[in-house]
């Protein structure tokens, strides 16, 4: 396949560099680069802000948004001369006649000054492959940032992405999202100030909180559940919630309950700030709530955390994040609840996030972000099937199958409702752990995904904090988890 990068020579950057290191991989693909205008203005103090937001925060001058130049694609300028199969173009320039050619919109806008203009508003853009020819809406996705506040970050995390969209797009990987862009004010030399003068102080204030604060500090909420859960109220319970205490060294997050004949059981990540990484910590319940302290059940060198506990075949299993490794990990206890053994590693080679398990339609499905060469942790949705929760486990043909920071990432089990398949979703839209979306999954075959968000659920006065990121049941024992302040002195 002839592929043709159409760029303009004045704004180059090294993400284009990466983009076509990445798209060479293609078996069959002839790479090419040609050279056009953009008729899109952007400030020149914008070189001048991101130099500034990287020696403020340390960061390195040569990381993707960098200028680079002409020179350094001299290994694609002489492909394609005879023209090409496809063009990818980032300038919005007219195809030429019988051209097969894509544009690569933000907010329905081609060039670079709208996603920066997203970005500046405080949210991230809505990004998409169009057919040049028709407007035809190839496919689309919201690409998600934990770095709001810091533009250089924040663009590099929307960039990341782009390149996965393209790149799954032209593996014939379509993932859609049914959203309407939304306006973005133009970035020009007054915006970028509102920006500076908001995101700058910010940032000092940070510092000063980590300097006086754990962050983040996470905390667990429960309540026993004799009438409606959540997912019944789609609301907080009116009753409120009881907190899991902690000795504000280290907090308690992910909350998964588990009943074994008759008893109680509550998984959580025990995160020690000294230490800086999580462990897999218990705790019974009892009829008037937790007895004792959680203790410390699976612990490796490594960083844990969501452990997700389910029963199978008379056997107790738990599947803990491990992102850090790059693998997925199956573990059988022997014995519950204290001891856990690694049966075997179900994915590896990727660092995947909050990985759900469901047994529907004969079969076994996971769930999980996926970290694609860079980007945010939480928008990009990548699925797994297998006969037996051992494996061996099969990439979804269509992985992945959704890019969206307001609903790719699990909050918890998926639950059976009423017919229905509800999944709780992060929504991961004005920062990590921001909101809890509850979505009914509409498709889950070997054809796709598809789920529709119903209900999305934020903190306020029967959940106070700024946070909210997990819902888990058992029984009785109702579960969620959010933020708060925990004083370092």
């Amino acid at each position: 396949m002839r592929l043709t990068l159409r760029l303009d020579p004045q704004r180059l950057r090294n993400w284009h560099l990466r983009l076509a290191q990445r798209l060479t991989r293609h078996a069959g693909v002839r790479l090419g680069v040609e050279w056009a205008k953009t008729n899109e203005n952007l400030p020149p103090a914008l070189s001048l802000l991101f130099a500034l937001e990287r020696l403020i925060h340390g960061l390195p001058s040569n990381d993707a948004v960098a200028s680079a130049e002409p020179k350094c694609f001299a290994r694609y300028s002489a492909q394609n001369q005879d023209g090409a199969d496809l063009v990818i173009d980032f300038t919005g320039s007219v195809p030429r006649p019988g051209e097969r050619t894509w544009h690569v919109a933000f907010d329905g806008l081609s060039g670079e000054a709208a996603a920066l203009g997203a970005l500046i508003q405080g949210r991230t853009p809505l990004v998409a492959i169009v057919d040049a020819s028709t407007g035809i809406e190839i496919a689309a996705g919201h690409p998600g940032t934990e770095t709001n506040g810091i533009l250089v970050l924040a663009f590099q995390d929307v960039l990341a992405r782009t390149t996965t969209l393209i790149d799954s797009t032209l593996n014939g990987v379509t993932p859609r999202l049914a959203a309407e862009p939304r306006r973005t004010i133009p970035i020009n030399l007054k915006s970028m100030g509102r920006f500076a003068v908001r995101s700058l102080p910010r940032a000092i204030a940070g510092r000063l909180y980590h300097l006086c604060y754990n962050a983040p500090h996470w905390r667990v909420g429960w309540r026993f559940v004799d009438g409606p859960d959540v997912i019944d109220l789609r609301a907080h319970p009116v009753g409120g919630w009881r907190e899991l205490p902690d000795d504000r060294h280290r907090f308690y997050a992910d909350p998964f309950p588990f009943v074994v004949e008759g008893r109680t059981y509550l998984f959580v990540e025990d995160f020690e700030h000294r230490l800086g990484r999580g462990v897999i910590s218990m705790i019974e319940f009892e009829g008037v709530g937790p007895v004792g302290t959680p203790r410390p059940v699976l612990e490796t060198n490594h960083h844990l955390s969501y452990p997700f506990v389910f029963g199978h075949n008379n056997e107790i299993w738990m599947v803990p994040e491990s992102c850090t490794t790059e693998t997925i990990d199956l573990y059988r206890a022997a014995p519950f609840p204290d001891r856990w053994v690694k049966e075997a590693t179900l994915v590896s080679g990727l660092a995947a996030s909050d990985a759900t398990l469901l047994e529907h339609g004969g079969r076994w499905w996971m769930l999980a972000t996926v970290r694609d060469d860079g980007g945010a942790y939480s928008d990009t949705l990548c699925i797994w099937s297998s006969p037996e929760i051992s494996g061996p486990w099969k990439p979804h043909r269509k992985n992945p199958l959704l890019i969206d920071i307001a609903g790719a990432r699990s909050a918890g089990r998926i639950v059976r409702r009423n017919g229905k398949l509800i999944r709780p979703v992060q929504d991961c839209r004005n920062g990590y752990g921001s909101a809890l979306g509850l979505a009914e999954i509409t498709q889950l075959d070997d054809d796709g995904f598809a789920q529709c968000v119903e209900t999305v659920l934020r903190p306020g006065a029967l959940w106070p904090g700024r946070r909210l990121h997990t819902l888990n049941r058992a029984e009785r024992l109702e579960c969620i988890d959010g933020s708060a302040l925990s004083r370092k002195f």
